[in-house]
């Protein structure tokens, strides 16, 4: 998604780096890291554990302080902010969307919803209405009065998600939000959440490890060692078995699959026998690090 000099950004990340500890046990989570969010857009950011994807999220969302640079939401330099300012930003400007879901287990999905509403001011009457016309818009209307134990993964997630709306954030952080369900529930889910920044323009950032919902993502982001890498997707030749790079490779479509092939020769000789050459050549994409990206502007 290439971002206009004149489009508001909801998120603006400046050379955000975060330590922990001094001296001889000092860490770095995260170093010099930049990053754009424009209204509507949806960034997945991956990698591996320890790469520091929770430390910047947690930084995006105003719980962490970075020890250098800036952080700005909607013009606003919120990484600037005093403590006692932030609690009522993240209740009223952010949407926070959890793998473990965090729902309050005594509380209705309903209730769930309608107190985060209640908090942020609305009367209770008010807040009530207004949570079960998100919950019913996300196909949750006969399961307003159920308590989380009586709800599946995906009907719990989609309570999570209506509260983190509920307060009309312009910033949705999700944090693993797949990881407790299965793959076909999960990328149903991620595509709903793709639907409602794309409906309403907001912004929503996930972090997570399950590659099957790169493709709900405006942006997918590579961090490792703290800091934002170039993603290189690769393939295998079905033919000669060669890694290759995808967008210098050749390709063909059969099956309703794309292959890749290192030169002419091997597409060719896919083509004779595609049955043949797609048993023997498993087609497999695996992700890398391997290059610092440049700063996103």
């Amino acid at each position: 998604m290439t971002i206009s000099t004149m489009t508001v950004l909801t998120l603006q990340v400046t050379n955000v780096t975060k330590r922990y500890g001094s001296g001889s046990t000092e860490v770095t989570a995260v170093r010099d890291v930049s990053l754009s969010v424009a209204p509507g857009e949806v960034v997945l950011i991956m990698g591996p554990s320890g790469s520091g994807k929770t430390t910047l999220l947690s930084m995006l969302g105003a719980l962490l302080k970075p020890s250098e640079g800036e952080i700005q939401l909607n013009g606003d330099v919120i990484s600037a902010l005093a403590e006692n300012h932030l609690p009522d930003i993240r209740l009223r400007q952010f949407g926070f969307i959890f793998q473990d879901f965090n729902l309050l287990s005594a509380l209705t999905a309903l209730e769930n919803v309608a107190i985060v509403a209640e908090l942020a001011g609305l009367k209770n009457g008010t807040a009530r209405k207004k949570a079960t016309a998100l919950l019913t818009s996300l196909g949750l209307e006969e399961r307003l009065n159920f308590l989380p134990e009586k709800l599946s993964g995906g009907e719990k997630q989609r309570v999570a998600i209506a509260r983190a709306l509920v307060n009309d954030p312009t910033l949705i952080l999700a944090d693993e939000p797949t990881a407790n369900l299965d793959s076909k529930i999960g990328h149903e889910i991620m595509r709903l959440l793709r639907g409602i920044a794309k409906e309403q323009g907001r912004s929503v950032v996930i972090v997570s490890h399950d590659q099957r919902i790169k493709d709900i993502a405006d942006r997918v982001l590579w961090l490792e060692d703290g800091q934002f890498k170039e993603m290189v997707e690769m393939a295998t030749d079905p033919v000669c078995g060669m890694k290759i790079e995808k967008e210098k490779a050749i390709s063909t479509e059969w099956d309703g699959q794309f292959y890749y092939f290192c030169a002419r020769g091997c597409r060719d000789e896919f083509t004779k026998d595609p049955v043949w050459c797609s048993r023997v050549g498993k087609w497999r994409v695996t992700f890398t690090g391997t290059f610092p990206q440049t700063p996103l502007r």
